[in-house]
């Protein structure tokens, strides 16, 4: 006979009788008498999962791989792309030119300023006759002025240049200092279809004939060349 146990001492075989499932020995911690044991509330914060994908066993995929290699054009690509957009700019210039007179400045029909003139009697109105084709209207104008009224038509020059014809019954001491400024100086004489006119600087670099009459005065002016001018005079009738 085995000698008796004490009752809380647990036996070492833990062998269950006969017919009777094994039974497993809890792993949670006894919690001694007295003490209430750690139950975790139904609503309690759970930890949050650490950052980052889940560790699945799965790597992520590989980005995409990236050229870097630099676009570079060769001095002849960018010639060919440079004449491919001159070529249609250099068409249409010529069909400015060539077709729609782009270099041709815009002529005027100097008649009806002629004829407000005539109109208004304040002065014998002359028009140039016998000019060449290559002389070209380009500015005509008849206004009425303090001290009188003036009569101005605007020419291009066969060569390119710049001719004005002042006439006007605006006494000769007020109108000489506006249409020559103070750098308007007398030259000397010049006899012109026998009329003498009066020869002045002019401003910058233009220069001047002068025609003094009892009741209007005549100026040609302009950065014309000397021959031009005393051309346009002559034609004074």
């Amino acid at each position: 006979m085995e000698p008796a146990q004490p009752a809380d001492r647990v036996p070492a075989d833990s062998t269950p009788p006969d017919g009777q499932p094994p039974v497993v020995p809890s792993r949670t911690a006894a919690v001694p008498e007295g003490e209430p044991a750690l139950v975790e509330p139904a609503d309690a914060p759970r930890a949050a999962p650490p950052d980052g994908p889940a560790e699945t066993g799965e790597r992520p995929a590989p980005p995409p791989a990236v050229d870097t290699r630099k676009s570079e054009r060769s001095p002849k690509d960018m010639a060919i792309s440079l004449l491919v957009l001159l070529i249609p700019i250099a068409l249409l210039l010529a069909f400015y030119r060539g077709f729609l007179g782009g270099d041709q400045p815009s002529t005027v029909d100097p008649v009806p300023a002629l004829e407000s003139a005539r109109a208004a009697n304040a002065f014998p109105v002359s028009e140039p006759a016998e000019l060449d084709d290559g002389w070209r209207t380009v500015t005509a104008n008849f206004q009425t002025v303090e001290g009188g009224s003036s009569l101005r038509l605007g020419y291009l020059t066969p060569e390119g240049r710049g001719a004005q014809l002042v006439q006007s019954s605006v006494p000769p001491e007020r109108l000489l200092p506006t249409e020559l400024t103070a750098e308007g100086q007398p030259q000397g004489q010049t006899d012109l279809g026998g009329l003498t006119w009066q020869r002045y600087t002019a401003r910058g670099n233009e220069q001047a004939l002068v025609l003094l009459e009892p009741d209007r005065t005549v100026i040609v002016i302009g950065d014309a060349r000397d021959n031009e001018l005393r051309q346009l005079a002559g034609a004074i009738r």
